[in-house]
């Protein structure tokens, strides 16, 4: 890959909470300070965020995520807040701006509303603002039920963004290194994939059903992601979001964890 200028990166909830614990600070503190300097080194980035629901479940200590509609809801609002002020402070830190988007799927599909959208995220990078955009839990139903998710994660949502705003690269921080042959915590002779060049069906076959207890999303859900971004001229990159320094290795084109070639 060459040096990538416009940087998207999603950030799931297994990266960013301790499971039912709360936030990790850790990461989220690695993962400012390397977007702060990517974006100093003159790149642009825009996060994508998952983890509204996992950090209210944290604030409110609640032992685990909540089935019903109304509470998921009601405990995204509290955990929107905290994830925005955690952010706001971490990249503050390092001399870094954010700016926060929430969107839903009709925001993304109508014409007029995806102009301006578009406008936003220009007018926030001429700024020098990171934009931190999330699915906006609190009013969307059909993102945080499980049987009917739209953006999976965020993943799929990060592709959209990325197609958007006409970004480089797409990178989605994962709780694994790539894509694997087979599933790594269970066979420990799974070899990493370097490079797809194509989302055919030996692939989908490799993404299994995994997802994490505090979030929703999956391998599928992933390479869903990879179709939207390759068929749009996109390179797309899954690494580990517990190393969030392989992200310097990605903005000046470099190999790491699972590369999806774009057609075009």
């Amino acid at each position: 890959m060459k040096d990538k200028k416009r940087i998207v990166v999603k950030v799931g909830t297994s990266t960013l909470c301790h499971g039912g614990k709360g936030m990790n600070f850790r990461n989220i503190d690695y993962l400012a300070r390397t977007l702060a300097d990517i974006k100093n080194d003159g790149h642009e980035v825009i996060l994508v965020t998952s983890g509204a629901i996992g950090a209210g479940c944290g604030k409110l200590n609640l032992p685990e995520r909540p089935v019903d509609l109304r509470v998921q809801q009601a405990v995204a609002a509290v955990g929107q807040c905290e994830l925005m002020h955690i952010y706001d402070k971490f990249f503050g830190e390092y001399g870094a701006t954010v700016g926060q988007i929430l969107l839903t799927r009709d925001d993304v599909e109508q014409p007029n509303v995806k102009q301006n959208l578009q406008g936003t995220f220009e007018s926030l990078l001429e700024l020098g603002v990171i934009p931190v955009v999330n699915e906006n839990d609190s009013v969307c139903i059909e993102e945080i039920e499980n049987e009917h998710k739209v953006f999976g994660d965020n993943d799929t949502l990060s592709a959209i963004v990325a197609v958007l705003v006409s970004a480089d690269v797409l990178v989605l921080l994962s709780d694994i290194d790539g894509l694997f042959d087979g599933d790594p915590r269970k066979n420990k002779d799974a070899r990493l994939i370097p490079v797809v060049d194509e989302i055919n069906d030996a692939v989908i076959a490799l993404a299994g059903d995994a997802g994490s207890d505090f979030g929703t999303g999956g391998m599928a859900t992933k390479l869903a992601a990879a179709a939207i971004a390759m068929e749009n001229g996109i390179d797309m990159v899954i690494t580990n979001g517990e190393t969030p320094q392989n992200l310097y290795t990605v903005a000046k084109g470099g190999s790491v964890g699972t590369l999806f070639k774009h057609k075009i």
